[in-house]
């Protein structure tokens, strides 16, 4: 966390050397050329020889040097204390004590690194420390009121129950770059900013991590995450163009807004499972194309190169429980909840990994955790191709909706794929498909129509091709008797125009139904 004194504003001494009324002066550096780049937080002329000492850090000494004309002894102490001082720089104005640069001094200079600048022109010092003093204070009120700004923002969002998304807009909206939020280990788990800059970002991700991590530079300012003692992650503000100190400041306005969403709980998942959750919804989405999701994914710590990925998705699975059975069992991958009831297991395997035989092992140790031997883990086929992800993930979305569907009526295995759900499965693939919502509606247009079709006789006709067309346990399951189940069967064929004793006109129902079941679900 940067200290008060570092978050003050300053100019460069590269900068104050470039204004307009310094550059009249025909400035020259004579020595400590590399440290150019040193902010100057005040401008400080003085005459006395020992002036090191009423110093504080980052002054540019401006002097005229005409108490150390004739002491070289004195020159080179005047050099170091200053270098002692901290000071960011000393302007030597040519003249009447030293018509040339002092060749003692230069040297002084250049061993301590400390920029030396001389003036050529006479140059009137009062009017160098007013444009400084000016626009330092003007920077300090910007850089407070920013600020503040930032603060009252993040707060709302705060109070308003946004969720973590929001709040890094809004960050991003400030900073004007991207920013990252990662865990102690360096795993990204949120960003914002502009798209193309953030993937700029991802792709390098690795590298920048451990810049991230150590000190900053070149605009990449870092603030620490944490409480009660505790650190958890930290922001990065990458490749801010902003003063430096500034950059920190809002770095720790958004830290402290962070941690404080943190501890209100504003949601019931955590910033990793949020994570997760969106590059899983992203990538079974098809909104963005799953090249652009690939940085995302090795930000978030996932290995895709040169992998084997298995989608698999669990109904009414736990994420916290299925995640803590990929670590169990050693097993790389993401786990996030994408629909109401449907959680997503996205693992990654090395190529000469068993991938059938891993995925299986992960449904039996699930099944064996969370105490419910009926667990179901659907799955589709490896894919060893990022782009292929998409649509394996979505394939296993349907084999598992399909699967609920009717999963006491299927002799299931623990992992399944979409040959082991047949024509469910092929259904449950096309329902979107024009033509089969049309079959659907014109094979069933007689009882859809009906007032009393949910309530009574679709039902009834569900149950009774499900059973393989078997009358008796049809009548057992709706409570009813033979007779009143007969009467009910002549209405249905009556009504739809078919003999469901046929068996192709039996079988183009049951596939009509289906594909009406799987549109309403």
């Amino acid at each position: 966390m940067a200290t008060a004194s570092s978050l003050e504003p300053a100019l460069s001494v590269r900068q104050v050397l470039s204004l307009d009324r310094v550059l009249a002066g025909e400035p020259e550096v004579v020595a400590g050329a590399g440290n150019l780049d040193r902010p100057v937080r005040w401008v400080h002329v003085a005459e006395a020889a020992d002036v090191g000492v009423m110093l504080t850090g980052g002054e540019m000494v401006l002097t005229t040097g005409v108490l150390l004309a004739g002491n070289p002894d004195a020159q080179a102490e005047y050099i170091r204390s200053l270098h002692r001082a901290e000071a960011a720089a000393v302007v030597l104005g040519l003249g009447r004590a030293f018509p040339t640069p002092p060749e003692v001094m230069r040297r002084a200079a250049e061993r301590c690194g400390l920029p030396m600048v001389v003036l050529h022109r006479p140059f009137p010092f009062a009017e160098l420390t007013e444009e400084v003093q000016s626009r330092l204070v003007r920077s300090k009120f910007a850089a407070v009121s920013l600020s503040e700004a930032v603060r009252t923002a993040l707060t709302g969002l705060i109070t308003t129950g946004a969720p973590l998304q929001r709040m890094l807009d809004e960050i991003a909206g400030h900073a004007a770059c991207p920013v990252v939020v990662t865990n102690l280990a360096h795993r990204v788990l949120a960003t914002a900013g502009e798209r193309s800059a953030v993937d700029d970002v991802l792709r390098d991700w690795e590298r920048i991590a451990r810049q991230a991590g150590g000190s900053e530079g070149d605009g990449w300012v870092r603030a620490e995450l944490g409480g009660r003692g505790e650190r958890w992650g930290r922001i990065v503000l990458c490749g801010y163009r902003g003063d430096a100190a500034t950059g920190r400041l809002l770095a720790d306005r958004a830290a402290e807004a962070l941690v404080l969403h943190r501890m209100l709980g504003g949601s019931v998942h955590t910033w990793e499972e949020e994570s997760a959750q969106s590059l899983l919804t992203d990538l079974v989405s098809g909104v963005v194309p799953a090249r652009q999701l690939l940085p995302r994914a090795r930000a978030a710590g996932l290995p895709v190169n040169r992998r084997t990925f298995v989608p698999l998705v669990v109904r009414d699975g736990d994420p916290a429980q299925l995640d803590r059975v990929l670590r169990l069992l050693g097993l790389p991958g993401l786990v996030a909840e994408v629909a109401d009831g449907a959680t997503a297991v996205l693992l990654s395997l090395a190529r000469d990994q068993d991938a059938e035989t891993l995925a299986a092992h992960f449904a039996t140790r699930l099944r064996t955790e969370s105490g419910a031997p009926g667990t179901v883990v659907a799955a589709a086929d490896p894919r060893t191709v990022w782009d292929d992800v998409p649509a394996g993930l979505r394939e296993a979305q349907h084999v598992a909706a399909a699967v609920a569907e009717n999963s006491a009526a299927l002799d299931l295995p623990a992992v399944v794929r979409l040959r082991d759900v047949h024509l469910r499965g092929l259904v449950r693939l096309l329902r979107d498909d024009p033509h089969v919502q049309s079959f659907a509606e014109r094979e069933l247009d007689g009882l859809l129509c009906g007032r009393d079709a949910e309530s009574e006789l679709l039902p009834v006709l569900r149950t009774y091709l499900a059973t393989g067309r078997n009358k008796s346990r049809t009548a057992q399951l709706h409570h009813v008797s033979r007779p009143a189940l007969y009467r009910r069967l002549e209405a249905i064929q009556a009504r739809l125009g078919v003999d469901l004793d046929d068996f192709e006109q039996a079988a183009s129902v049951h596939i009509a139904l289906l594909a009406h079941d799987a549109q309403q679900g």
